[in-house]
């Protein structure tokens, strides 16, 4: 049998541990969910037939504060996925040193074969059947693969109308006029481009001398290769669910993007105002994507994309991991082996929660802030936690996939050993 994706993923903390002193009591808490909730969701189609959705809400720890964590719509959304996730918003978290703990949730559908409306009564059904596992101080739900501020803002309305009161701290990624935050949308993406440069940095690679690969061109893949592309990186492929694009004498990003929305299929195009000419590239798939000779591969799209199968094809030197679990443990050691950087998705995406944080701190208190002030504050902490993570690396000669884990082990030991452990009870 496969080794599941939480097996895989759980597996990562091993390496940490030879390095960080935690009790056994820690350990055992973290090796086990919460809380998995699973639930059925029937709607009401267009069509007047009715069809049953299966969904998932997965609040993997809570000691560090309430659940955090998006909700996602997938065919391939399965219980042990959503856990899967939850535990690695568990450690974004604390690697971050925001007060949440991890969750996540899901529902088994493609979301491009429901009408608007037929997709609301999805999103109203699922806060129906988890709206008693989820509260502003017990597990906030924000967007993640296929939901966006639209979604958001039918769940917090419904969550409101259970509740019979007004509560828009259960859900983060809302809409403006519904309290949600400036910088939202592009969080993750802005995140990831301040940890990129930091990094990047540190190696002399300037951004004119740099070739780059993303995988995944939605709302994060798209707004990063547009930073990226506009501080001087040679962005020279792209793609997305239905393969990519490359060129080497690099892409017009904000072209493609206007491009993609517009309706068209993904080609290297040039737009001079509402003009948009097809200029010449190269057509490939995601799989070609990820073997391209760049200097920085980005996987912005879904988990276990470097494999065993492909890591030994890859040629990047450095792997920024936007997307959550790109990578397997198997194809880390060979990575390794080959002298590729690995940057983790517990550090490069996490901008995405650290401004859900903003906006439930700011939800909380009826103060808001510009969208300069939360692109600073998200500044400061990205660059400060990955600095510490960068130094813990060094220290240890691990790799700053371990550095990150046990920068966050070290975090949530100290929170769970305060509630008492073998060792304080024996004593006293």
């Amino acid at each position: 049998m496969s080794k599941s994706l939480f097996a895989d993923a759980s597996s990562r903390l091993e390496k940490a541990l030879g390095y960080i002193s935690i009790s056994e009591d820690s350990l055992k808490r973290l090796k086990y969910p919460k809380t998995s909730l699973s639930v059925s969701i029937p709607v009401r189609m267009d069509d007047g037939s009715l069809q049953v959705f299966q969904g998932y809400r997965v609040r993997y720890d809570d000691t560090r504060g309430p659940g955090k964590g998006g909700v996602r719509y997938h065919p391939n959304v399965s219980l042990d996925e959503v856990q899967s996730l939850a535990f690695w918003m568990t450690f974004k978290g604390a690697l971050l040193n925001l007060p949440f703990g991890g969750a996540k949730g899901g529902i088994t559908v493609n979301p491009k074969e429901l009408s608007r409306q037929e997709l609301e009564r999805l999103s109203r059904g699922y806060i129906d059947a988890i709206a008693d596992f989820i509260g502003p101080d017990i597990d906030i739900l924000a967007p993640d693969v296929y939901t966006n501020e639209m979604i958001m803002g039918w769940m917090m309305d419904q969550y409101s109308i259970i509740k019979r009161r007004i509560s828009p701290g259960v859900v983060t990624g809302k809409p403006l006029t519904m309290g949600g935050s400036q910088g939202r949308t592009s969080a993750t993406a802005m995140g990831a481009f301040y940890a990129i440069n930091a990094i990047l940095a540190k190696f002399s690679q300037l951004p004119p001398q740099t070739t780059v690969a993303i995988q995944g061109f939605g709302n994060v893949g798209g707004i990063l290769a547009e930073l990226l592309a506009k501080v001087g990186y040679k962005v020279v492929a792209v793609s997305d669910s239905q393969g990519g694009i490359y060129s080497s004498h690099g892409l017009d990003i904000p072209s493609i993007r206007q491009y993609k929305k517009e309706g068209y299929p993904m080609k290297a195009v040039y737009c001079a105002k509402s003009v948009c000419n097809i200029v010449e590239h190269e057509t490939i798939t995601n799989a070609q994507l990820l073997t391209l000779d760049v200097d920085v591969l980005i996987p912005a799209a879904l988990e276990n994309q470097i494999t065993a199968a492909n890591a030994g094809d890859i040629q990047a030197k450095y792997i920024f991991e936007v997307a959550n679990g790109p990578t397997t443990s198997a194809a880390d050691e060979i990575l390794d082996q080959k002298g590729i950087y690995v940057f983790p998705d517990i550090l490069i995406n996490a901008g995405g929660v650290t401004v859900s944080y903003f906006e439930w701190v700011q939800n909380r208190s009826g103060l808001y802030w510009t969208l300069t002030e939360v692109n600073e504050r998200l500044k400061e902490r990205m660059i400060a936690e990955t600095e510490q993570t960068w130094n813990i690396a060094q220290q240890h000669s691990v790799s700053l996939r371990t550095a990150a884990y046990i920068h966050a082990l070290n975090r949530l030991g100290e929170a769970l050993d305060a509630k008492g452990t073998r060792d304080y009870y024996i004593k006293g």
